[in-house]
């Protein structure tokens, strides 16, 4: 439960767009950067760690990524939005890592795409009071999913990450990812079609 203290941050901070929050960091205003900290930690930790597949490794290389964020606060532009470049930052700290970690063949196919071209991860639960046996049914469904989507060549996997887990739009996609946006739409679409021959193939319908 949230103390009086964090929950009048969170009022102070309501309707404060991140690049306000920038410029006020900047000035000094850590809270403005603890802000920023709050509403990107457990994205950016998601995101990262589908990336690398190592869920300790993600939580150290988010907090990695703050502190680079942090220190590239004056570099940031207004003009762009933040989360696209924070992506990017993680994006960029994912593939280092990979490098470092001599993981080849995954860092090959975040970079160049497949040949044929978690408390830190959450998907909502529909509004309505589910039963016991529907939520396990859901439960279920989204576990396969889930498997589905690991089993995509990584450079597939990243972009469906970005595009249905975090709401990117295939702009902000390519600028993360470094892409073409052609490229982009184009393994996007060969990622769904991946996916909805293997749903297909295990009876799950409408995913």
């Amino acid at each position: 439960m949230q103390t009086s203290v964090q929950a009048d941050s969170l009022k102070n901070f309501a309707g404060v767009a991140d690049y306000e929050l920038v410029a006020r960091a900047i000035t000094g205003r850590e809270d403005s950067f603890e802000e920023l900290v709050r509403r990107y930690q457990r994205p950016l930790a998601a995101y990262v760690y589908r990336m690398v597949g190592d869920y300790d490794a993600a939580l150290d290389l988010t907090q990695e990524v703050f502190i680079k964020v942090y220190a590239s606060l004056a570099r940031y532009r207004s003009e762009y939005k933040f989360s696209t470049w924070v992506y990017r930052i993680a994006h960029n700290a994912a593939i280092d890592h990979l490098r470092r970690q001599g993981s080849g063949r995954r860092m090959e196919d975040l970079e160049q795409g497949a040949t044929g071209d978690s408390g830190a991860y959450e998907r909502p639960f529909a509004s309505a009071a589910p039963t016991p046996e529907q939520l396990s049914e859901r439960a279920e469904r989204r576990a396969e999913i889930e498997e589905v989507v690991q089993r995509l060549p990584a450079a597939y996997r990243e972009l469906i990450v970005l595009r249905h887990a975090h709401d990117m739009s295939y702009d902000e996609i390519a600028e993360v990812a470094g892409l073409p946006l052609g490229t982009v739409k184009n393994r996007i679409f060969r990622a769904r079609e991946l996916m909805r021959a293997e749903l297909l193939e295990r009876g799950i319908i409408g995913a």
